[in-house]
């Protein structure tokens, strides 16, 4: 149990539901040639956690020193397990997800796309070595590394199946992942943000230069609740173009309880929010907003069959 939690298990399962969802509650259900066969594209999806069960644990030998100010109860590295054993793990980690991805990028005839699995790790090392302690940079790249992991799905499923004939139509779906893709990055950024206010007191120790260390935590709670403000807006006008204009009125629903609500409740809730404990609970609210709002791909799926039924 405690490498399962080293490597944040719940966090990972909800990666690969999310990537599952897009293909069994999206792509499937069109009327396309996907590239990868459906054992393939689990390997898409192994290959994806394992790097980023890695990321997770580099990050945890990494931080060890504010592991002991933020979560002396919690933390299971130089606790549980050694820094040797830890290191191995990343090592198997990082070697077994690349290797797969290898594997994947020759099916599909596109050999380069393996670097894509490289750039990743390598990205996740140096996030944990380096970048996360630069202001706003560590946060906008895990943003940016779980909207690739939507982004991924139509290199290696869309791409190398697109020729002349099907570009418009496989065209309107990539660029669906990519609407996908910028609202997990915006909501994820946010998340972020938010965890550097929990952890700000063992941030502050290690001498890390997080918003909340360099604006003070109640002002970083204003600039977020704002944040939270243009992702709600955001949110409205694209239910109310994409959604609302094509009278998928189940697809509005689910989106204005499912997803606008909670946002609107975080922006409440983050302007004067000021314990770790309100903090850890804005998080998850954000952690469920990314996962309700993933899913919502499969609810306007179908919706749409139902619309083009009745």
């Amino acid at each position: 149990m405690k490498y399962l939690k080293l490597i944040r298990y719940q966090n990972l399962l909800l990666l690969a539901l999310m990537q599952l969802i897009f293909r069994f509650g999206f792509l499937k259900w069109q009327d396309i040639f996907l590239s990868l066969a459906d054992w393939q594209y689990g390997l898409l999806v192994l290959s994806t956690v394992l790097i980023a069960a890695a990321g997770y644990v580099i990050n945890d030998i990494m931080d060890q020193e504010t592991d002991r100010d933020n979560k002396p109860e919690t933390r299971i590295i130089g606790k549980s397990i050694s820094e040797k054993a830890a290191y191995n793990l990343y090592f198997v980690l990082n070697i077994t997800g690349v290797g797969i991805g290898y594997y994947l990028a020759n099916v599909i005839h596109k050999p380069s796309f393996a670097g894509a699995f490289i750039i990743v790790s390598a990205t996740l090392y140096m996030y944990a070595t380096s970048l996360k302690q630069m202001l706003l940079v560590g946060n906008a790249i895990v943003a940016l590394l779980l909207a690739f992991s939507v982004i991924i799905i139509g290199l290696f499923d869309l791409l190398p199946a697109t020729y002349d004939g099907n570009q418009v139509e496989m065209g309107v779906m990539f660029s669906i992942l990519i609407d996908y893709a910028v609202f997990a990055f915006i909501i994820n950024f946010i998340r972020e943000i938010v965890k550097d206010m929990e952890d700000a007191d063992g941030d502050y120790n290690q001498g890390m230069n997080t918003l909340p260390i360099a604006l003070g935590v109640n002002r970083t709670s204003k600039v977020v609740s704002v944040l939270g403000i243009i992702a709600t807006l955001i949110l409205l006008w694209y239910i109310n173009s994409n959604l609302m204009s094509s009278k998928l009125f189940y697809a509005v629903i689910y989106g204005l309880l499912l997803i606008v609500g909670p946002m609107i409740f975080f922006v409440v809730k983050v302007w004067n929010a000021k314990s770790k404990k309100d903090f850890h609970l804005l998080s998850t609210v954000l952690k469920w907003i990314i996962f309700f709002g993933i899913l919502s791909i499969m609810v306007i799926t179908f919706n749409i069959k139902y619309h083009a039924k009745g």
